[in-house]
C-alpha cells in the first residue's frame, strides 16, 4: 500500500503526468472517433480525457481559467461537473459579501465545504 504522501510523488513524476496526458489525449482522440455514432459513446472517453488533459497541463488550465472569465455560467457548470470544492468556497464568499455588503472575506466559511449534488447557482 501507498501512503498519501508517496503516492503524491508517485503522480507528480514527469513520466507519470506524460502518461495521464497522452491517455488523457487519446481518449478524447477515441472519443471524436465515436461521437458521430449513435447513442452518447463519445461524451464518455471525451469527458474523462479532457479532465486528465486539464489535470496535467497548464496550458489547458490557462486556457480554462479564460473560458471561466469569459463564460462564468459555464465555468460554474464545469466546476460543479469536475466536482471541485474551491469554486464552492469561492461563492460561499461571495454571497456572504452580497449579504453583507461588504469586502471582507467572512470568518466563518469553511475551507472545504462539503460537496452537494446541487447544480451550480442554486
Amino acid at each position: 500500500m501507498f501512503t498519501r504522501e508517496q503516492w503524491r510523488q508517485f503522480n507528480d513524476s514527469p513520466f507519470v503526468q506524460w502518461t495521464l496526458f497522452a491517455f488523457g489525449v487519446l481518449l478524447i482522440i477515441a472519443g471524436s472517433l465515436l461521437a458521430p455514432l449513435p447513442g452518447p459513446g463519445g461524451i464518455f472517453l471525451i469527458a474523462p480525457g479532457l479532465a486528465l488533459v486539464l489535470k496535467t497541463s497548464m496550458w489547458a488550465k490557462r486556457h480554462y481559467v479564460r473560458l471561466k472569465r469569459k463564460q462564468p455560467t459555464a465555468g460554474r457548470w464545469m466546476d460543479w461537473a469536475l466536482r471541485r470544492s474551491s469554486p464552492k468556497r469561492r461563492e460561499a464568499i461571495r454571497k456572504a459579501r452580497e449579504q453583507d455588503g461588504s469586502q471582507a472575506v467572512p470568518q466563518d466559511i469553511p475551507k472545504d465545504l462539503p460537496l452537494s449534488g446541487e447544480g451550480p447557482g442554486n
